[in-house]
């Protein structure tokens, strides 16, 4: 099953890796480009130095659950190339560090800022 909001196109990474901006963490990096499509996409890179296959799919399977509950802005191509660290990261440490490269990216929908009338 294609999942819509995934990166699948080695050209799409290339652009991401080449034109993207980059923030670091300790266990992921972002790199982001805007595209200006309705939607965002992302798209996962996880080397062999994280681990053995075990270990890699462990890492992609918690980030996918972490950006399935991201509320980010449209219109941008992200990857996160994880760290050799990540492979001992539990959900909690993956999920703080994503959330906060993504912070700092200014790439999250920030539902503090909704508006409320005020009714004098």
């Amino acid at each position: 099953m294609r999942r819509p909001l995934s990166l699948t196109k080695k050209a799409d990474y290339f652009s991401v890796y080449q034109r993207g901006k980059i923030w670091k963490g300790d266990l992921v990096r972002v790199k982001a480009l805007p595209t200006g499509l309705s939607s965002s996409r992302y798209g996962l890179s996880v080397s062999k130095k994280v681990g053995n296959a075990v270990t890699r799919n462990r890492v992609k399977r918690l980030l996918r659950e972490i950006m399935r509950l991201q509320m980010i802005k449209p219109g941008w191509d992200i990857v996160f190339i994880v760290q050799a660290e990540a492979a001992n990261a539990d959900y909690h440490q993956l999920k703080n560090s994503v959330t906060k490269l993504l912070a700092q990216a200014q790439l999250l929908i920030d539902n503090d800022k909704t508006i409320n009338p005020r009714f004098d």
